[in-house]
C-alpha cells in the first residue's frame, strides 16, 4: 500500500455562482434562495433520485451542446418508480425546462447539470408513501460549472476497493438513489486516502461491477469487455454511447458478460466512462501496470471521438446534442 496522502482530495471543479438561477419550487429563482427544510424527508433519510447531465461549450460556434439530454431524464423517470416519486413533469417538460436554465445562467465553459426528484415532507419515519399529501415528490435543477472529474490526461491508478458494490435487492444502484451514493463516498474516499485516483468495486459474488461512480470497460485481444447490468452497475449512458461508438467507427464490438478480478490484471487496456469520468483511461491497476503501464491507443481513440461528439463536432452524431445559443 502505497504512503498515505491527502494531496489527491477533490478540490470544487468551478467558482459556483450562487446568482444564478435554478429551478426549484415550480420557478426559476437564485441559486441562494433555494433551500429545504432540515426536516426534508430526502435530507433524512436520502429518499431521492439525481442525474447528471453535461453540456460542453463550443467555442468555435458559440453554442452550448447538451448531451444526450432526453436519455437522461428517460433513465431519471424510469428510475423514480423504484422509490414511489411522482414527477409531476413529462420528459419533454423536463428538457424545455433545462434548455430555459441554460438559456437563463448563459454558461460558457463546460457544465454539469443536476436535476433532482426527491421527497419533500417534513415528515419523521422512512415510508415512501405520500399519505394524504403528506410527502410529495419537488423536482429540481441546477448548474454548475464542471472540467475533468477525475485527471483524464495523464491515466489513473486506481485498486480494488475493499468496499463491495450495493445488491440491487438492498438498494439499487441503477437508481441513482441519493442514499446509495454512500457506498461511492467510502470507496472512492478509502482510495484518495491510501494514494490512487479512483477504485474498482466488486459485487457481493466477487465479480467486477464498475468504479466507485463510473462504469469500466477493459480491452482484450481487441474487444471491449464490460460488466453486466445484472452486476449492479448504473446503466450509463455514456457507457451505451461507447458501445454504439466503438462499434460503428471503430468496428469494435463488445463483449458484456461476468468479470473476474483477476482479468483487470491481464487485460490490454482499461478506462473508466461516465457523465463525470467521460472517458478517462486507466494505466495501473493495485500496482500491476495495465497493458505498458501508458494510455492505450484504443482508449485514446474512443476519448478523443467522445470529445468530438460531445462539443457538437461530429456530424453523424449531432442528434444526441442539443444546441442552446444565447
Amino acid at each position: 500500500m502505497p504512503k498515505q496522502t491527502v494531496e489527491k482530495i477533490e478540490v470544487p471543479k468551478g467558482k459556483v455562482d450562487m446568482e444564478n438561477y435554478c429551478y426549484f419550487n415550480d420557478e426559476f429563482i437564485p441559486l441562494k434562495d433555494a433551500k429545504i427544510s432540515l426536516m426534508t424527508h430526502a435530507f433524512q433519510y436520502g429518499t431521492g433520485i439525481f442525474e447528471g447531465i453535461r453540456c460542453y461549450w463550443n467555442e468555435e460556434d458559440k453554442t452550448m451542446y447538451i448531451f444526450k439530454m432526453k436519455e437522461h431524464y428517460e433513465r431519471l423517470t424510469n428510475n423514480s418508480k423504484i422509490l414511489m416519486l411522482e414527477l409531476k413533469h413529462s420528459i419533454d417538460e423536463m428538457c424545455k425546462l433545462t434548455v430555459e436554465l441554460v438559456k437563463k445562467n448563459k454558461p460558457t465553459t463546460d457544465t454539469y447539470i443536476r436535476p433532482n426528484v426527491f421527497k419533500s415532507g417534513t415528515i419523521i419515519g422512512p415510508s415512501l408513501i405520500n399519505k394524504n399529501g403528506s410527502n410529495p415528490t419537488a423536482f429540481s435543477i441546477y448548474t454548475i460549472p464542471l472540467g475533468d472529474y477525475v485527471d483524464i490526461s495523464k491515466g489513473l491508478h486506481v485498486c480494488v476497493s475493499s468496499w463491495t458494490r450495493l445488491e440491487d435487492n438492498a438498494l439499487p444502484p441503477r437508481g441513482k438513489i441519493q442514499g446509495s451514493y454512500v457506498n461511492t463516498a467510502l470507496a472512492k474516499t478509502e482510495a484518495l486516502l491510501n494514494g490512487y485516483d479512483d477504485s474498482i468495486v466488486l459485487s457481493n459474488d466477487g465479480h467486477v461491477s464498475e468504479g466507485s461512480a463510473m462504469n469500466l470497460f477493459l480491452i482484450k485481444e481487441g474487444q471491449l469487455i464490460t460488466s453486466l447490468v445484472s452486476d449492479n452497475i448504473l446503466e450509463g449512458v455514456t457507457r451505451s454511447t461507447i458501445i454504439e461508438l466503438a462499434k460503428n467507427e471503430f468496428n469494435i464490438e463488445t463483449e458484456i458478460r461476468k468479470i473476474d478480478r483477476t482479468e483487470l490484471y491481464t487485460c490490454d487496456e482499461a478506462f473508466f466512462c461516465g457523465t463525470g469520468a467521460q472517458v478517462s483511461p486507466i494505466i495501473k491497476i493495485d500496482h500491476r501496470n495495465v497493458g505498458n503501464g501508458k494510455i492505450g491507443s484504443t482508449s485514446k481513440k474512443l476519448q478523443d471521438l467522445y470529445f468530438d461528439v460531445v462539443k457538437g463536432k461530429h456530424s453523424k452524431y449531432k442528434k444526441w446534442c442539443t444546441a442552446v445559443k444565447y
